[in-house]
């Protein structure tokens, strides 16, 4: 009976450890005027890297979540590659490049793969525009492992403005690089407004 459990424990660990994915990122213009511009313009570029055997005829779909004083609301599509085989994943490789920019008192979102670009989505600001600003999950590491098995929302982005301390000062990777939960992340730190996208393998 130990020996049947240990054995259904072990092919358990070893089914999910097939499902890790690893992430990477680029982001920034090599090109210093260009580079330049895209600050001023308040526009973020990053390019995501997904490597892993697990990824191979999979599906993905792109969706952002707006929180409002903690409060989320229904998810918006951004993008989904179920709608047509052509975007199912034959390699054990997917970049996918997102754009989003945070002017006028809109975020601007567009995504652009290999052979396609998806549809570009509006959504209303609350705050000054310039506060705003794109953090992802990696921190400083080289890359991020993510488990795509149980095919749910992979927080992959953070469109938020900054947490303000009592002296004045404002931080935005402290906030990124918490512990807490991204779903939970306006209650923590008092940020009435944000925004998550996420990734979805199926």
């Amino acid at each position: 009976m130990r020996r049947t459990l240990f054995l259904l424990i072990l092919a358990t660990n070893v089914s999910w450890a097939q499902q890790i994915v690893k992430v990477s990122n680029n982001y920034a213009s090599e090109n210093k005027e260009v580079q330049e511009l895209i600050d001023f313009q308040n526009i973020y570029i990053e390019r995501l890297n997904f490597v892993g055997e697990a990824l191979k005829g999979k599906y993905y779909e792109v969706n952002i979540q707006e929180f409002k004083n903690g409060k989320p609301s229904p998810k918006v599509r951004l993008f989904d590659g179920s709608e047509s085989d052509y975007f199912k994943i034959s390699l054990e490789s997917l970049s996918l490049k997102f754009f989003f920019s945070m002017t006028d008192g809109k975020l601007k979102t567009y995504i652009k793969g290999s052979g396609f670009g998806s549809k570009k989505s509006y959504f209303k600001l609350s705050s000054d525009s310039e506060l705003y600003a794109l953090k992802d999950f990696l921190g400083s590491n080289e890359f991020l492992e993510i488990n795509i098995a149980s095919e749910t929302d992979i927080p992959i982005f953070a469109i938020i403005t900054p947490t303000m301390h009592k002296d004045g000062s404002g931080s935005y990777c402290e906030v990124v690089q918490s512990d807490i939960k991204p779903e939970n992340l306006g209650a923590h730190f008092k940020i009435p407004h944000y925004f998550l996208v996420s990734i979805r393998f199926k």
